[in-house]
C-alpha cells in the first residue's frame, strides 16, 4: 500500500508564493514520476507540473515561470514552488506518483487528497 499526504495549501495574496509538499509512504521501490494536478470548481483536473526520474519536468503553460517542481528522493518527497500566484490558481492541488512496490513489479498511479489552494486579496 502505498499514501501520498499532500500539505502546504491555503490562502495567499495575488502575487504571493506558496510551497506545497507530497510525501510518500508505503512499500517503494521506486517512484518513477512525480507529478501535480489541479482541479478548479467546474473544471477538468489539469496537469499543473511532472517531474520524472532522469529529473526532466513539463509544465502546463499557465504556470511555466512561475511554479517549479521538485523532489527529494532520501525524503520520497515532491515540491511545488508556486510564485507570483494568480486568482486563476485557485484550486485544489492534487499530488500523483507512479510507484513501482519492488524490482520487477508493475508500476500503478497514486493520488494525494488534495489541497486547496485560494489566491485573493
Amino acid at each position: 500500500q502505498v499514501q501520498l499526504v499532500e500539505s502546504g495549501g491555503g490562502l495567499v495574496q495575488p502575487g504571493g508564493s506558496l510551497r506545497l509538499s507530497c510525501a510518500v509512504s508505503g512499500r517503494i521501490f521506486r517512484i518513477e514520476v512525480m507529478a501535480w494536478y489541479r482541479q478548479a470548481p467546474g473544471k477538468q483536473r489539469e496537469l499543473v507540473a511532472l517531474l520524472r526520474g532522469d529529473d526532466n519536468t513539463n509544465y502546463a503553460d499557465s504556470v511555466k515561470g512561475r511554479f517549479a517542481i521538485s523532489r527529494d528522493n532520501a525524503k520520497n518527497t515532491a515540491y511545488l514552488q508556486m510564485n507570483s500566484l494568480k486568482p486563476e490558481d485557485t484550486a485544489v492541488y492534487y499530488c500523483n506518483a507512479v510507484v513501482q512496490a519492488h524490482s520487477g513489479d508493475p508500476r500503478f498511479g497514486y493520488w494525494g487528497q488534495g489541497t486547496q489552494v485560494t489566491v485573493s486579496s
